[in-house]
């Protein structure tokens, strides 16, 4: 399973395919589920709420999906050298199996991900 960030709004629209596929060719996702909590303390701290992780199955996915490195680094936190998932692709709503929701702490840190609705 991976994980890709998305705020409410933006997962409601049909299709998805995030802004990232056009401007970089592909969609961001983490490997995990503390990963993904790095990512979004370093990238989505002012995104708008509520916040979503879609848990994908990788095997579901029309795009292909490969294991890179961040670059320049990764987010503080994330151990240097771990690989991230990109998808070459939009997102097919069939491998979402989970949509989590991020939560918060009083100073506005994800601290985890719990069942969306």
């Amino acid at each position: 399973m991976i994980y890709h960030v998305v705020p409410l709004a933006e997962w409601e629209d049909r299709p998805y395919a995030p802004a990232s596929l056009a401007q970089e060719g592909f969609v961001h996702c983490s490997p995990d589920e503390v990963t993904t909590l790095a990512v979004v303390n370093a990238f989505y701290r002012s995104a708008a709420r509520p916040l979503l992780a879609l848990v994908l199955d990788a095997e579901r996915l029309g795009a292909r999906c490969e294991w890179e490195a961040a670059a320049p680094a990764p987010p503080p936190g994330v151990a240097e050298g771990t690989l991230f998932p990109h998808v070459f692709g939009p997102l097919d709503r069939d491998a979402v199996v989970r949509v989590l929701e991020v939560r918060w702490d009083a100073e506005g840190r994800a601290v985890g991900l719990t069942e969306s609705g």
